[in-house]
């Protein structure tokens, strides 16, 4: 049985450093400070019996659990990032834990009235009676991906005290920056040495995701011409009002707030803005490969139309693709999903399949050659004062962990 003292007491350990990441910044990782925990993991796994534990010049960590099976088995691995989002602050994470939940309102801190409420966000009554890790209210939380690594190294450590679970070879990696969409850019698949993997980057529990956004992101860049106001008639212009036409220009309804399932959308998440010059940063998503296109098309046609409009280049516009729909690479080796879905029932949780509003470092990873489906970590409201876990949810990832490895093992045997 998976200690739930031992497993908060661990996701704790993790949330309070700081590992923000940085998309600004061109090294790898992207912030100094995500060594901080990157070399932790490192001691943490030799402590626990792993094999193999490594981390290179870019802070990827990878480690080995044996087999202990004599027929042979496939590899499989898990992954999950510790990395948290530039969008919401990660320093001095202060976790609140909340026991026996009662489903009503839960004060995250009184002098800001900040309040995580069941009437805003009712996945809360899903957990009545369980142990909530909360934020305080001024920071995010880092469940994301916080809690998969809790999950992973909790798994190994489980299965290295208990050898009567039979298991295959089963690889773990760690990874920085996947926040930023740069999480698998450096990740060496062929050191790693896996059939196929599993990320443990999902929401709620019994998620369990083959499907992800095509993403790319847009950084659209406005001029204009500053002179003073007093003389300002005929000769001004003003970036913000132009910048403001194009983010009026595109589909209202299309935003993050206004979309669900498979319905893609635009979404501006940063702006900076003088007279001189406004810099608008989006995030284009879709499932289908030609809407996707699509979206960039309207993007791309936008900034011609206005600068055709002012008969001079006011805006120019860098697209950036980030990553792909995992699917097409996922498909073809629907077993890997199958066993996932095996594992789940067995012990008693509801699979939740269903595509990704978002990526992973699976979606990557797919691609390069490492099939990667998602599996839920446990955590709600990722990227925000809001977020919060379920104890138990974690236990539960940890235990699927376990089950998957048992499966894959004697699925081979037959």
């Amino acid at each position: 049985m998976i200690s739930k003292k031992d497993i908060t007491k661990r996701f704790i350990s993790y949330v309070i450093v700081d590992t923000e990441s940085d998309p600004e910044s061109d090294t790898t990782p992207s912030t100094a400070k995500q060594w901080d925990l990157a070399n932790a993991l490192v001691e943490e796994l030799k402590a626990i019996g792993m094999s193999d534990v490594s981390i290179d010049d870019n802070a990827y960590i990878m480690a080995t659990l044996p087999s202990n099976v004599n027929h042979n088995v496939p590899t499989i691995g898990f992954v999950s990032h510790f990395d948290t989002t530039p969008d919401f602050t990660g320093a001095h994470v202060n976790p609140q834990i909340i026991e026996n939940y009662d489903g009503k309102d839960i004060v995250l801190n009184a002098a800001e009235n900040i309040i995580l409420s069941p009437d805003y966000f009712e996945d809360l009554l899903l957990y009545k009676g369980q142990t909530l890790i909360t934020t305080d209210g001024t920071t995010l939380l880092g469940a994301d991906d916080k809690a998969g690594i809790t999950e992973i190294i909790s798994a190994m450590e489980y299965l290295i005290n208990h050898p009567s679970i039979k298991h295959g070879t089963i690889k773990v990696g760690f990874t920085p920056d996947e926040e930023i969409g740069r999480g698998a850019h450096k990740f060496d698949v062929e050191k790693f040495g896996a059939d196929w993997a599993y990320t443990m980057d999902g929401s709620q529990i019994g998620e369990l995701e083959y499907e992800n956004f095509n993403a790319a992101g847009a950084k659209v860049t406005v001029k204009g011409k500053i002179v003073h106001p007093g003389y300002a008639k005929g000769k001004m212009v003003n970036s913000m009002y132009i910048a403001t036409e194009f983010i009026n220009s595109l589909p209202r309804m299309e935003t993050p707030e206004h979309t669900e399932g498979y319905q893609g959308f635009f979404h501006l998440h940063n702006m900076e803005g003088k007279v001189e010059e406004t810099v608008l940063h989006y995030i284009i998503r879709d499932h289908d490969m030609d809407h996707f296109k699509a979206r960039k098309e309207v993007i791309q046609k936008l900034t011609d139309t206005i600068n055709n409009q002012y008969q001079r280049e006011v805006i120019t516009i860098e697209i950036k693709d980030q990553y792909f729909n995992m699917k097409e690479k996922v498909v073809p080796v629907m077993h890997i999903v199958d066993i996932a879905e095996d594992a789940m029932k067995a012990l008693g949780i509801e699979p939740l399949i269903k595509p990704i509003r978002g990526g992973t470092d699976g979606s990557q990873l797919s691609f390069m050659g490492l099939p990667c489906p998602n599996i839920f970590a446990g955590g709600h409201n990722f990227h925000g004062r809001y977020e919060y876990v379920p104890v138990e949810s974690m236990i539960k990832a940890t235990e699927v962990i376990c089950k998957i490895a048992e499966l894959t093992a004697e699925k081979a045997k037959l």
